[in-house]
This record gives C-alpha cells, sequence and structure tokens, in this order.
C-alpha cells in the first residue's frame, strides 16, 4: 500500500501497482485533479479484484454482480467492471440461465412459474428466461418430474384430506399450477370418505 495525502491532509491509500503507474514518489506534490484520477484507478482495481474474487466461487449474472458490487463502489466503477467481466466472458448471463434453469428444472424439481421467477429475480431477460425454460416448456416431461416430486418427497402426507391440501400448497409454491397438481395426484387413490 501506498499513501498520499489530498488538499485536506486527509490520507488516501492506492495500491502499490497503481502507485508505480502513475510514479508516486515520496514528498511528490500531485494536483488535485489527478488524485481524484489515481483514486478513480484505484477503485477500478479493487472493484476488479473482488468481482474477479466473487466469480472464482460462483457464476452471477450481469446484474447480480453489478448489485454484489454496488455495495462497496460507485456506479460508474460497478458497470465498468461488469463490462470488462462480460468482455472477458467471465459472466455469460445465457450461459448462466441455461446453467441455473437446468439446477432449477432438474435438480429442485421447481415449476415453470418459479423456475422463470427465481430467473428474473437474478437479473436475467425477459428474452433470455425464455430461451433458457423452452427446453423444459414441454408438458410430459414436466408432468414426469412432478410425478417423481410428489412420489419422493410428498407421497406420505397423502393419507387425508388435510395432508393433500398441504402438498397442494406446497407445490402451488413450487410453481407448478392447478392443473398439473390434480393431474400427478389423480393418479393416487385419494378418497377419504368413509
Amino acid at each position: 500500500m501506498c499513501v498520499i495525502f489530498d488538499d485536506d491532509e486527509r490520507r488516501i491509500y492506492v495500491h502499490e501497482k497503481i502507485a508505480a503507474e502513475y510514479h508516486l514518489k515520496e514528498g511528490l506534490n500531485v494536483p488535485e485533479e489527478a488524485v481524484e484520477e489515481i483514486v478513480a484507478a484505484n477503485d477500478y482495481r479493487r472493484a476488479r479484484e473482488r468481482a474477479l474474487y466473487l466469480l472464482d466461487v460462483r457464476d452471477y449474472s450481469f446484474v447480480e454482480l453489478y448489485q454484489k458490487l454496488e455495495k462497496n463502489y460507485d456506479e460508474d466503477v460497478c458497470l465498468k467492471v461488469c463490462k470488462n467481466m462480460a468482455e472477458l466472458r467471465l459472466i455469460n448471463d445465457r450461459r448462466y440461465g441455461e446453467s441455473l434453469a437446468r439446477q432449477l428444472f432438474e435438480i429442485k424439481r421447481v415449476g415453470m412459474f418459479k423456475a422463470k421467477q427465481e430467473l428474473k429475480r437474478r437479473g436475467l431477460s425477459e428474452k433470455i428466461i425464455e430461451e433458457v425454460t423452452e427446453p423444459y416448456a414441454d408438458e410430459e416431461e414436466s408432468f414426469s418430474r412432478l410425478e417423481e416430486l410428489v412420489e419422493r418427497k410428498y407421497e406420505r402426507y397423502l393419507t387425508d384430506e388435510k395432508g393433500v391440501k398441504k402438498v397442494k400448497n406446497a407445490l402451488l409454491r413450487q410453481g407448478y399450477r392447478y392443473a398439473e397438481i390434480n393431474a400427478v395426484l389423480d393418479l393416487y387413490d385419494l378418497d377419504f370418505e368413509d
């Protein structure tokens, strides 16, 4: 780290690489405009390092990464860093959307509504959402996923009307439609009248 002082005698810490890039040396008088430029360059370097660290842990959409960086850095720095990450192909909304859609549909077994909602929450555009969910739009496959989910996770609750109601509500929260839920539950003998 290198320390520079501005006209108000406040300390500004900059990274060694930034100090070397701007040829900062002890006792050097730096004009106020240059101080602003140096601080901006240092902020960009810090934000970029943070973005690389975050992307090393998991993928992010452009919007998610921007929001994560925005907590600590100015808007223009965040935008510049996110654009740089996109140029380097470290963030790619389509690739991220495909991966997330696969996880939502194949692993978490959510319905179409919940999947689209989650993709939108992650900052993906409507166009990308439609494109990445299209392979999972087949009604027969959706029925099979729902049937497997009910069999694996909810079948044990289908012993009385109260349990059936709880299962239906849980499946609605998972993003499935009433028609899909009723069609799958029709496969079970749910006649509880005595």
